[in-house]
């Protein structure tokens, strides 16, 4: 499920940025305090839209992507869930809302 979940969002890219490319890994098992989880890496023919394009994939990542993970501490532990930040990757651009250019 989380393979075709981000496939889905490396096809989103595309859709909102031509010509983007996307690779997305997320890490299977233990990962120390901070370790590495997931790796993004994105290309597009401009560098702005491939910012934006990045920012997208880890904000969607986080938001559709069926990872849990247990997090571990001397006194017990607790599985979590999605996690939603406080940006929507979704939220229209400024592009978008007359506010700006891409």
């Amino acid at each position: 499920m989380a393979v075709m979940t981000m496939r889905q969002i490396a096809g989103e890219l595309n859709d909102r940025w031509p010509g983007a490319r996307c690779a997305i890994a997320h890490r299977i098992g233990p990962v120390e305090i901070g370790g590495i989880s997931v790796v993004i890496a994105v290309s597009t023919p401009h560098r702005a839209d491939c910012y934006e394009a990045s920012r997208y994939a880890i904000e969607r990542l986080k938001q559709i992507v069926p990872i849990w993970k247990k997090e571990i501490w001397e006194d017990g532990s607790e599985w979590v869930g999605h996690q939603q930040g406080g940006w929507n990757p979704l939220s229209p651009g400024p592009d978008e809302t007359g506010g700006g250019q891409r």
